[in-house]
C-alpha cells in the first residue's frame, strides 16, 4: 500500500479539509502540480483554479480556490486559501443569476473605483462558474 500524504486545507473561515489522500493537484500560480506523499518542500501563491484530492479517506473531491499558499513540508501540504468552496456546493442557476445581477453592477457604476471593484467581483464570480 502506497504512503498517503497529509493534506490540510484552511479558509478564513475554516478548517474546510484535513484528510489522508494518494495525490492533491493544486492550481499554484507558474501551473498545476501534483504533490504524493515524500514530495520535496516547496511553497507556492495560489491561482484561481480547482484543487483535486484523489485517494482520499472521505473520497476524491474537488474544491475552487481563488487565491493563497500551499506549503509542502515532510509532514504534507497544506493551503490556505483566501477563498474556498467545495465544487459540489456550488448551484450554477444561483451562480447564473449572481454573475448577471455583477454584470449590472458593472454597467451602473458611477465611478472608475466602483466600476473597478464591480468588475473584480464579477470575475470572482466568473470564476466560479467556469470551475463547474
Amino acid at each position: 500500500m502506497a504512503e498517503k500524504l497529509k493534506f490540510d486545507l484552511v479558509a478564513p473561515e475554516r478548517l474546510l479539509l484535513s484528510t489522508e489522500a494518494d495525490m492533491v493537484i493544486v492550481p499554484g500560480s507558474e501551473g498545476d502540480f501534483g504533490v504524493l506523499a515524500g514530495h520535496a518542500p516547496v511553497m507556492s501563491t495560489l491561482r484561481v483554479g480547482v484543487i483535486e484530492v484523489t485517494g482520499a479517506e472521505g473520497g476524491d473531491s474537488r474544491i475552487f480556490v481563488r487565491g493563497g499558499f500551499a506549503e509542502v513540508t515532510p509532514a504534507g501540504l497544506t493551503v490556505l486559501a483566501e477563498e474556498a468552496v467545495p465544487v459540489s456546493e456550488l448551484d450554477a442557476a444561483t451562480l447564473d443569476g449572481r454573475i448577471q445581477d455583477a454584470t449590472e453592477d458593472v454597467n451602473d457604476a458611477a465611478t472608475d473605483e466602483a466600476k473597478s471593484k464591480a468588475q473584480a467581483h464579477l470575475d470572482q464570480l466568473q470564476e466560479l462558474r467556469a470551475a463547474l
